[in-house]
């Protein structure tokens, strides 16, 4: 169960898995992405499903990677599953608190309902497994 929630912690936390059907074959993507990877498809994700303006787009993009970088320690680290599911959940909490500053309230309603959504579709995968 700890694997199972680690996993989800963390790429739930860069949300890049929607495609990722094993722990293992996340985890591997995860680690062989560079951080410009992950920004780039967290912004094009969020543009698309937020309908995002070129100014916010920016803005967003230029978050994601800011909070890529800062990951990318965690991704790589070999400490403890408890301490990288930890620092993951501060950097999302930091990022979230930034992104707000970008989005209307809708569009910041619509982020955490669908952080929410690919929150249980994980689960539901790892309940599967």
């Amino acid at each position: 169960m700890k694997n199972i929630f680690c996993f989800l912690a963390v790429i739930f936390t860069l949300a890049i898995t929607s495609g990722c059907a094993r722990a293992q074959d996340g985890m591997g993507k995860l680690k062989n992405s560079t951080p410009e990877q992950r920004a780039a498809y967290q912004t094009k994700l969020m543009t698309e499903k937020l309908n995002l303006n070129a100014g916010q787009a920016k803005k967003v993009e230029d978050i994601n990677l800011k909070y890529a970088e800062k990951f990318q320690p965690i991704i790589k680290s070999s400490g403890s599953r408890m301490s990288k599911i930890k620092q993951a959940k501060a950097l999302q909490e930091q990022k979230d608190t930034e992104l707000q500053t970008v989005f209307t309230k809708d569009q910041f309603d619509q982020y955490q309902a669908f952080e929410q959504e690919l929150k249980s579709k994980m689960m539901a995968r790892m309940k599967e497994d």
